[in-house]
């Protein structure tokens, strides 16, 4: 997964006003001065609202007659959409959050295995087989070891050809991506490489139980592995 960066005024912008909103600085139901708010960041009113369309198509602020633009609640925020998943790792240094997106996980990686194991094609086969490769050769290398993780996870999502679970994908990405940089950054992990041949031994066999098996006991794994990595960081 390609690191996200914002393009141009606009985007920067659409970054700034959602750091505020994450960090707390501005809380739920906090109304924007938006001249204020104009005149602080140096860009037109227009830009700033199209700004704010943004934020507002993510749930993240609304906008009323006699109340103004405010900040929304949480639970009204888009909590699928990539850039709302990714706000919230880059600035919460909760824990909570991870294990929240293990829960995803754990709900729905062995389904995608089992269903893998039914529809995949040579094409995703091959994916698959790819992304195992890049993991055994990324040894101790820990970016390589992330990359051919994220590669692999993905892969399985597509064999699933279930247009719902590539969207559902990306918030999983997300997820792995800063659980690994957790657990690699808490010293040397175990292999990985067993646990997901197993998920693909089981796929190429077309053994749907078997492949939803392995893929539960790797998520119940990585679940342990964040779990011990959170500890040694108190």
């Amino acid at each position: 997964m390609s690191e996200h960066r914002p393009r141009g005024l606009h985007g920067q912008t659409v970054e700034t006003l959602a750091a505020r909103i994450l960090s707390d600085e501005w809380g739920e139901g906090t109304v924007l001065d938006l001249p204020a708010l104009r005149e602080e960041l140096d860009i037109s009113l227009t830009a700033l609202r199209e700004a704010l369309k943004v934020l507002a198509a993510k749930g993240m602020i609304d906008a009323r007659q006699k109340r103004g633009t405010f900040v929304q609640p949480r639970d009204q925020w888009n909590m699928l959409d990539t850039d709302v998943m990714r706000w919230q790792t880059a600035a919460s240094d909760d824990p909570g959050l991870l294990d929240e997106l293990t829960e995803v996980r754990t709900v729905v990686e062995p389904a995608a295995a089992r269903i893998a194991a039914e529809r995949a094609d040579e094409t995703d086969l091959a994916a698959l087989q790819a992304a195992l490769d890049d993991m055994t050769t990324a040894g101790d290398d820990p970016e390589a070891s992330v990359r051919a993780d994220l590669t692999f996870h993905r892969a399985l999502m597509t064999a699933t050809h279930n247009n719902f679970l590539l969207q559902v994908e990306r918030v999983i990405a997300i997820g792995l991506a800063e659980r690994d940089k957790l657990v690699h950054g808490s010293g040397p992990s175990d292999n990985p490489v067993p646990s997901h041949r197993k998920v693909l031994d089981a796929i190429l066999a077309r053994d749907p139980a078997a492949a939803e098996g392995a893929m539960f006991a790797l998520v119940t794994k990585s679940r342990d592995d964040l779990d011990r990595a959170k500890k040694s960081r108190r």
